[in-house]
């Protein structure tokens, strides 16, 4: 490489599993098969076969999709480095991806987030009963209106915008009635699609935040290292070296918005020439792209999308490399 292009890697969180993911990347790397087994030692059962064959109600299970996506953007990495690509420069994830975004930096043990991910997972769905919380997708809207909005409907419950995920594209959490309440309040108010999605969790509300003192719990005894490159948290869109600091970031998340808009900003502000996104699918590309124009968005879950990312990045730099 004759000089070094500025980087960051983003890791994918809930809503980027399906069955069969990876597939085609396992064929071509053992490291995935390797990856899935070490988790599926944590966890006591096959993650693998599980991922691959389904059933998909049973990968959907909150306290499955979080080891299963773990692995899986873990195993994106090691394929990556074992490939050639480099340390990032700067690293991110989206909610769940945030512990990928730690252990690749060598923040947290792998064998140990597995774990800690699978109780992440489980204390957030005992937080809220099922069928007591929702999520909605609301497109089109400014943010602002869409805070003005969860306030004119939440009537005395919790009712928040959890997920900034794109210009125009902001997830609301809360409880059940207040998000119907609000469904067509959205569409009255302009929003181009109000639409709810298909979660038994509530997540990064305030009604998350006895999962968060859950969490808070099992965090406390495990190791924490400063990262080998920096990552940015999703509630304060900042790093931390501090193990205190990355933990309390951790607890935090749970009830606060994933602040995606803002983060993707930074890592183009910072330097970043291109986000290559390090798990399976390309959600995060495709809301990266309505996000930045100034940087190259590319994905890495695919063979021929990881060996096309490492050429990119190999290749001498041109002036289009911002493009």
């Amino acid at each position: 490489m004759s000089q070094k292009k500025s980087f960051a890697l983003v890791f994918p969180g809930q809503g980027s599993q399906s069955v069969g993911m990876l597939k085609a990347l396992a064929a071509a790397h053992p490291l995935v098969l390797q990856t899935f087994k070490e988790a599926s030692e944590v966890l006591g059962f096959d993650l693998w076969v599980l991922v691959q064959n389904g059933p998909e109600k049973e990968l959907n299970r909150t306290a499955v999709t979080q080891p299963a996506l773990l692995a899986a953007d873990i195993a994106c990495y090691r394929v990556w480095r074992a490939q050639g690509g480099p340390a990032p420069d700067y690293a991110a994830g989206h909610s769940l991806g945030e512990y990928a975004a730690l252990v690749a930096a060598g923040s947290l043990d792998f064998a140990e987030a597995v774990a800690l991910v699978a109780e992440r997972g489980r204390a957030m769905q005992e937080a809220v009963p099922e069928g007591a919380g929702a999520m909605a997708a609301l497109l089109g809207l400014p943010d602002a209106d869409i805070r003005a909005l969860c306030e004119e409907c939440a009537e005395g419950e919790v009712l928040a915008a959890a997920n900034y995920n794109a210009p125009g594209q902001v997830v609301i959490a809360g409880a059940f009635a207040a998000v119907q309440r609000a469904l067509p309040v959205a569409k009255q108010k302009g929003a181009k699609r109000a639409i709810p999605l298909a979660v038994s969790v509530p997540s990064h509300c305030e009604l998350m935040r006895p999962a968060a003192l859950r969490l808070a719990s099992y965090l406390a005894p495990i190791a924490v290292r400063p990262p080998l490159f920096p990552v940015l948290h999703n509630w304060n869109v900042e790093t931390s070296r501090q193990p205190d600091g990355i933990r309390d970031a951790l607890i935090n998340q749970l009830f606060s918005p994933v602040r995606w808009v803002e983060t993707v900003t930074r890592l183009g502000a910072l330097g970043a020439q291109y986000v290559l996104e390090c798990g399976p699918g390309k959600v995060l590309t495709g809301l990266n792209k309505r996000i930045t124009d100034g940087v190259l968005c590319l994905a890495l879950g695919e063979p021929t999308d990881l060996n096309a990312a490492l050429a990119e990045l190999q290749s001498p730099p041109t002036h289009e490399d911002r493009a």
